[in-house]
């Protein structure tokens, strides 16, 4: 028996084993990536230097500096010329160590309030540190211990006086 239904990602048809219905999802929405999703544009491509070596040799070059070789060290065993070599491998994607933003997932409601909170046009990024830094300076003032203030001393109390014999005895 055939199942003819629209199924959700997940759901089987009860007419068949279950199977068919797995494989069977919703219709795609939007315009599907063409052949070439996930190449390098053209016009990034014309921009980048030429390196006048080989895809081999670049790949072999890459691999190289990932297991941890250094430049100089790459382009004299493959017998090439250093600054070729630092062409190919500036190319490389490379891991920032140190990132300078990153992505928050939050409900509505928080990204409401932060909306509510941004000042003009202020970056929402900006608008996070100020809430976040007036949430910690008022949980610290909160959290200090508060103590009433001491009474003042009796010797604090009287002006010091010169300790001087007027009659110079």
């Amino acid at each position: 028996m055939e199942c003819t239904r629209r199924l959700t990602a997940g759901s089987a048809c009860e007419a068949d084993d279950g199977l068919h219905g797995l494989f069977e999802l919703m219709a795609f929405k939007g315009k599907a990536p063409g052949s070439g999703s996930g190449e390098m544009s053209r016009r990034t491509q014309m921009l980048r230097p030429a390196i006048a070596l080989s895809a081999k040799q670049v790949s072999e070059a890459r691999r190289m500096r990932r297991a941890g070789a250094e430049p100089d060290a790459i382009a004299e065993a493959m017998a090439l010329p250093l600054d070729e070599v630092e062409k190919a491998l500036v190319q490389m994607r490379s891991a920032r160590p140190e990132t300078t933003r990153g992505t928050l997932n939050v409900t509505l409601a928080a990204h409401r309030l932060i909306m509510k909170e941004r000042i003009g046009q202020e970056p929402l990024w900006q608008t996070m540190d100020r809430v976040l830094d007036e949430l910690l300076r008022l949980r610290a003032a909160a959290a200090a211990p508060r103590r009433k203030p001491a009474a003042p001393r009796q010797d604090d109390l009287l002006l010091p006086l010169p300790i001087s014999n007027p009659r110079g005895t």
